[in-house]
């Protein structure tokens, strides 16, 4: 009796793995499809009556690797909780991120709070020169070619979010003719219009 129930606790265990298997591998073929660069975790600390209570806050980017990204903020009792409210939030935040043969249009610089940083178009080959905060969103927008220098606070949310700004300004050679009411070919370098010509084909 003990023996066939030891067998049917094996088998019911085996279902059991079996389904975690299942939903593991379907949790891999679900962020497969982003990025996910967690930039950072923080414990806050709220004075309650008889004590106090602990909750996690994590920073988190999430993209495509190929123009989209967004970052999020989640805050939960747990870190694994907070990371996946962060990266919901994040995928909420989503925006494209205009880009010519893997670098940006032009220089920019955005400000975010205390936070500034200026990136800067860089020649193929020449990777991703940022610090770690500012390299999490431009790897997960798939900007592989960029010069990029904090100039204001080292607070990695500050950096995050001042990043973010700058992607956000950036803008389209066709956008800056339209408004300018010129020709394309007067408003950006004819190097970086042969690049684009030359990534279509």
């Amino acid at each position: 009796m003990n023996g066939n129930q030891r067998r049917g606790g094996g088998a019911a265990g085996g279902e059991r793995r079996g389904r975690e298997d299942r939903r593991g591998n379907n949790a891999d073929k679900d962020k497969s499809n982003y990025l996910e660069r967690v930039v950072a975790i923080n414990r806050v600390a709220k004075v309650v009556q008889g004590g106090r209570r602990f909750s996690f806050t994590a920073l988190v980017v999430v993209g495509d690797g190929d123009g989209t990204v967004g970052v999020g903020y989640g805050k939960a009792r747990e870190v694994p909780a907070a990371i996946a409210k962060g990266v919901e939030e994040a995928k909420k935040a989503f925006f494209r991120v205009p880009r010519i043969q893997g670098t940006i249009p032009h220089p920019v610089q955005g400000e975010k709070a205390a936070g500034v940083v200026m990136l800067r178009p860089a020649s193929p080959g020449t990777g991703v020169i940022a610090g770690g905060s500012a390299r999490a969103v431009l790897e997960c927008a798939g900007v592989h070619d960029v010069l990029a220098k904090s100039l204001g606070s080292d607070n990695a949310i500050n950096v995050v979010h001042a990043t973010v700004a700058a992607l956000k300004s950036l803008e389209e050679p066709e956008q800056v003719a339209k408004r300018r009411g010129l020709p394309v070919a007067d408003v950006a370098p004819a190097a970086l219009l042969r690049a684009r010509e030359e990534a279509n084909h």
